[in-house]
């Protein structure tokens, strides 16, 4: 498994890295057999360190955990406890959707990008909203069915997932809602 273990402003000792890596390691081992790689960034927030990890599983699903403390070692702690309960929790769904699945995700890739709040023209004969584009970035899309979606959602903490469905190849979001349930959006199309 490949590790990236950085610090935002932060300098991170080879003993730090050595224990990541086998904590990391051990859990990984126990849970998802096959991880490619880890991404591990270390940062400070005021008085507190905070610690992201970010698995990527071979069967191309991404586990996510973060933690915060104020010494960097029990944020790590924090955050590999996130991820061994995470791990733990979907250990027979991982296996299971790696058993079903002959090939990685497939991803696909879209335009993203981040507009402006809205600005109010001063002249008032021209469109009364406009938004002026700051960033056009591009997104992966994970080919997946509804089921790993929704894995992947809580796996990653994320409040929202795009993805295309596996049944009917069109373009579904399952999110997170307000009360805690899960929903999922599923356009109909017109052939």
């Amino acid at each position: 498994m490949r590790y990236q273990i950085t610090g935002k402003h932060i300098d991170i000792g080879e003993a730090l890295q050595t224990h990541v890596k086998s904590e990391l390691g051990e859990i990984v081992e126990k849970y998802a057999q096959r991880p490619t790689d880890a991404t591990i960034v270390f940062s400070k927030s005021g008085h507190e360190h905070v610690c992201e990890a970010v698995i990527h599983l071979s069967t191309g699903l991404n586990a996510h955990a973060k933690g915060h403390a104020s010494e960097i070692y029990a944020a790590f702690e924090s955050c590999r406890e996130k991820m061994d309960k995470q791990l733990r929790r979907y250990k027979r769904r991982l296996r299971n959707h790696h058993a079903h699945r002959t090939e990685p995700v497939e991803y696909g890739f879209g335009a993203s990008y981040i507009l402006s709040p809205t600005q109010e023209p001063e002249d008032t004969d021209t469109d009364p909203v406009s938004h002026v584009i700051i960033a056009e970035m591009e997104a992966k899309i994970a080919s997946l069915t509804v089921g790993e979606a929704v894995m992947q959602l809580e796996l990653s903490g994320q409040k929202f997932l795009v993805f295309r469905n596996l049944g009917h190849g069109g373009i579904n979001v399952v999110y997170v809602r307000e009360d805690g349930n899960i929903g999922w959006i599923d356009p109909k199309t017109d052939k």
